[in-house]
Parts: structure tokens; sequence; C-alpha cells
């Protein structure tokens, strides 16, 4: 199914949430030591059988945590869709085209920066953008652009020819409950009018970065999106239970919210007939 024909209609009932598992950090951890050992392919292993329904990795430039040998490997065993996070660079465009993952997701990235830390400034490159979209989406990968919850980046999306936009969580995962500055309940308005936004403009929406616990509910409630790509966190919990454990809770959890919100939606037709 493409992204365009998936979005949610306004007012329609919310579909099931897809969950990608991030499997960046079972690469830092190999890495730490060198080897090949906790291979992320087994980490995708695992993920699936947790209940993932696609893998998400990252080949940042400096290859700090997944390598090419990954995605190759990634691609060839076809455990479940690979949504391949990128730079806007040619050497990313080549890799792509000759990997062909299911989806591309385009991220900023600095060298000096732990991770991810914003939003792509669509609406300020619309003009390169465009043509680097329209190159993925001949070789036959849906394109997501990761995009602060913004207006201006939702129709600057539209307008780059994006199937799909991931709206970054951070800041409302790092906002405090209450007190001053921005307040979670804020972030989460926020990210509820860009969903809607995003959707009525043709767009498939997803979400990511720092979800958990304790914040994913209010996220996976929102009906217009249809997939969370998590990973930090979920393998940080692995240590203390198990990966297979750390992915299955989160499942259930997001899971449970998108129940009550069909719940809710039944709710609402029967108090209205």
């Amino acid at each position: 199914m493409t992204a365009r024909s998936a979005t949610v209609a306004c007012g329609a009932s919310a579909p099931p949430i897809r969950l990608g598992i991030n499997i960046d950090h079972i690469a830092t951890l190999r890495n730490a030591r060198g080897g090949r050992y906790p291979d992320p392919l087994r980490a995708a292993e695992c993920a699936v059988e947790a209940g993932a329904d696609n893998i998400t990795a990252h080949l940042r430039e400096d290859r700090r945590h997944i390598r090419d040998d990954d995605i190759a490997r990634l691609t060839a065993a076809n455990l479940a869709p690979l949504n391949l996070e990128m730079a806007v660079t040619p050497e990313m465009l080549a890799i792509a085209l000759a990997t062909r993952p299911h989806a591309c997701c385009l991220v900023p990235e600095r060298r000096q920066e732990l991770t991810t830390e914003g939003g792509l400034d669509v609406a300020g490159q619309v003009g390169s953008l465009a043509p680097f979209i329209a190159e993925l989406r001949r070789g036959g990968m849906q394109v997501a652009l990761f995009i602060d919850p913004e207006p201006e980046q939702i129709e600057a999306a539209r307008k780059a020819g994006a199937d799909a936009v991931e709206l970054h969580t951070g800041t409302y995962c790092a906002a405090a409950l209450h007190g001053n500055g921005p307040t979670r309940d804020n972030e989460l308005k926020r990210l509820i009018t860009a969903a809607h936004d995003a959707a009525r403009a043709g767009l498939e929406v997803h979400a990511g970065h720092g979800l958990d616990y304790d914040n994913v509910v209010p996220v996976a409630s929102i009906p217009e999106i249809v997939e969370l790509n998590i990973g930090h966190y979920l393998v940080g919990e692995a240590i203390f239970v198990g990966l297979s454990k750390s992915i299955s809770r989160m499942r259930a959890l997001m899971d449970g919210a998108r129940e009550a919100l069909r719940h809710s939606d039944t709710e609402a037709k029967v108090g209205g007939t």
C-alpha cells in the first residue's frame, strides 16, 4: 500500500499502528569492541519475532553505528520492510538506489551531534529536495521526511513530493509535565495539529524520537499517526529485561492505545445516532 492511499481521512476510524524498531545502538555496542557481536541482524530478527512491523537503521556519514555491510545483510535477509534513515547526500542516494530498501527517511545530520537533534528544514530547501525525492521514488522507495511539527514544514514536504513525514517527538518527550516553559501538553497539541494537517495534505504520518513507555500512549492515540519508530530506549531497556520483552511491552502499549481509540470512535458514533 502506498503512503498516499493509506492516509487517514478526516474523521475516519484509526487504522492499526506500525512499530518500527531502530537497531542503530545494537551496532553502537558492537562497535565499542569491534567484531560482529552483538549482531544488528540478530536484533532485527528478535524485533520482528517480538512484534515489530519494520526495521529502521540510520547509515550515517561517519558510520558511527550502522555500517554498509549491515544494510546489505538486512536487505538480503528481508525479515521485514527496511526503513533506511539517511542524509541528503549523493553518497547516500547512490547507496539507497543500489540497495533498494522499502523506505527512506531523510534526516538532518551533523558529525558533532550525539543524535538527530531536530527536524529537516524542508521549507528552506524544497528546490534541492524535490529532485532527490523524485529519484528515490523512481527507484521504488517510499520517502519520508523527518520534520518538526510545524505547518510550514508540512506544506514544504508536500511540495517536495514526499510520501510521508515523520514528526519529531523529541521536544514533546523532553518537555516538562508542568511548570514554566513548554509543557508536554502543549507539545502534544502541536503533534496532534501537525498530524491532522499532514494527513489532510495527503501525507502518511509517522512519528519518533525519544519515545518510551511513559510517553508513548498519547502519541499512539493520535489517529492520523500510522507508524512509530523507536530505538534507543528499547535497546537500553533490553539490558534489564531482554530485547524481546522490551519490544513486546512497547507493542502492547501502542496496541492498547489504538484499541482505546477505536472504542471511543465506536461510542461516539453510537451516541450520535
